[in-house]
C-alpha cells in the first residue's frame, strides 16, 4: 500500500484519538492495541516517515494516560532492588572491572607517588591535616580525628558530603565522563596516600582495621557511582545502535537507578564511620579503656565487603543465570 493510501485510509481514525480523547479504560486499551498495529506497518514500510513519527506520538500519549497514575505496589520497590537493580547492574559488569581496575592503578600511584616524595601528602590531604594526624599519633591517640566531632552532627555532615561527591561524580558523565574522571581521580589518590601516611607511621594493619570498617562501603560506593558516570558518558559517546538521543535517556536512566541506590550505603558507611569507627580507633587510644573489641571489627569489615561483592556481582550473574534456563522464573519477573 502507498503511503498516500494508507495516511487517507486512517487519517481520520488518527485525528479522533488525537482530539477526541476517552476515559473509557476498554476503549483506551483498544486504540492503544490498533495504533501499535499501524505502528509497526508504518514502521516496516515507511521507517523514516513523519506519519510513523506522528503514530508513535499518539501510542506513547495513550500508554502514559494508562500508566502515570497508576498507583505502584509496595511490592514494586521490593522487587526493584530484587530483581531490576542487580539485572541493570549485570549489563554494566565490564565497566564496573574497568573502573574497579582503574581505581587500584590510581591507588598505587598514590602510594608510590607519596613513597618518592614525602611532601605529596602534604599536597594531597592538606598540611593542616598531615599536622594534626602526626600530633595524634605522638599523644597515642592516632585516630582521634573521628573522635573530635559529635557522633549526630558527624554522621550527617560524612553522609551530605558523600552523598553530594557521589552524585557529582555520576552527573559528571554528561561532560562526556571527564568530570567523572576529574572527581575519581583525585579521590583515588587521595585514598592511595592516606592509606600509606599511616603504614609509614608502623600503624598500617591498625589503620585498616579503624578506617576501612566504613571505608569498605564508602569506597566501593565510590567505585560504583564512577561507574555509573562512566556508563553515562558512554552512551553519549558510543550510541551503538540507538540514536544519541535514546542512548543517552538510556544512559541517563541507568546511571541515575545506580546512584539513588546507592544512598543507603551511603547513609550507612556514614554511620558506621561517625559511630562504629570511633569505637574502633578507641582500640589503639591508650588514654580510654572504651573501644570495640578487634574480633567485632574484623567481622563489620568482611560482612561489608562479603555484601557488596554479592550484591553487584556474585547475585547478578546468578540471577541472569537462572533466568536464561528457568523460563517461567523469566517470565515472572519480567512481566
Amino acid at each position: 500500500m502507498r503511503e498516500a493510501l494508507f495516511i487517507k485510509k486512517n487519517a481520520q481514525k488518527w485525528n479522533e484519538y488525537q482530539y477526541l480523547q476517552t476515559e473509557d479504560p476498554d476503549q483506551m486499551a483498544d486504540r492503544f492495541i490498533t495504533l501499535l498495529d499501524d505502528l509497526s506497518y508504518a514502521k516496516t514500510f515507511y521507517p523514516h516517515s513523519k506519519v510513523t513519527r506522528w503514530i508513535n506520538s499518539l501510542a506513547v500519549s495513550i500508554y502514559q494516560t494508562i500508566y502515570q497514575n497508576r498507583k505502584q505496589r509496595f511490592s514494586r520497590l521490593i522487587t526493584f532492588w530484587q530483581y531490576e537493580l542487580p539485572l541493570m547492574f549485570r549489563k554494566h559488569h565490564r565497566m564496573f572491572l574497568y573502573t574497579f581496575l582503574f581505581f587500584v592503578l590510581l591507588f598505587a600511584m598514590g602510594v608510590l607517588s607519596s613513597i618518592k616524595d614525602d611532601q605529596f601528602v602534604k599536597g594531597v590531604l592538606g598540611e593542616d591535616y598531615v599536622a594534626m594526624t602526626e600530633e595524634n599519633i605522638e599523644k597515642g591517640d592516632p585516630f582521634g580525628v573521628y573522635s573530635s566531632e559529635s557522633r549526630f552532627a558527624m554522621w550527617v555532615l560524612i553522609a551530605y558530603n558523600n552523598i553530594k561527591v557521589g552524585f557529582l561524580m555520576v552527573a559528571g558523565g554528561i561532560l562526556f565522563g571527564i568530570g567523572t574522571l576529574y572527581v575519581f581521580f583525585t579521590n583515588s589518590i587521595m585514598i592511595g596516600s592516606f592509606q600509606y601516611m599511616f603504614f609509614a607511621k608502623g600503624l598500617g594493619w591498625q589503620s585498616v582495621l579503624v578506617i576501612w570498617i566504613h571505608g569498605t562501603l564508602e569506597i566501593a560506593g565510590m567505585i560504583i557511582e564512577a561507574c555509573a558516570g562512566f556508563v553515562l558518558a558512554r552512551s553519549i559517546l558510543f550510541p551503538g545502535t540507538f540514536t544519541r538521543w535514546v542512548s543517552f535517556k538510556r544512559g541517563v536512566k541507568d546511571a541515575m537507578k545506580i546512584c539513588v541506590s546507592l544512598i543507603p550505603i551511603t547513609i550507612l558507611a556514614a554511620f558506621l564511620e561517625s559511630y562504629i569507627t570511633r569505637l574502633s580507633s578507641n582500640a589503639f587510644d591508650k588514654t580510654t579503656n572504651t573501644s570495640l573489641p578487634v574480633p567485632i571489627s574484623i567481622s563489620i569489615l568482611a560482612v561489608s565487603f562479603l555484601f557488596i561483592l554479592w550484591y553487584f556481582v556474585i547475585y547478578p550473574m546468578r540471577l541472569e543465570k537462572r533466568i536464561k534456563t528457568d523460563p517461567a522464573f523469566a517470565e515472572k519477573i519480567l512481566a
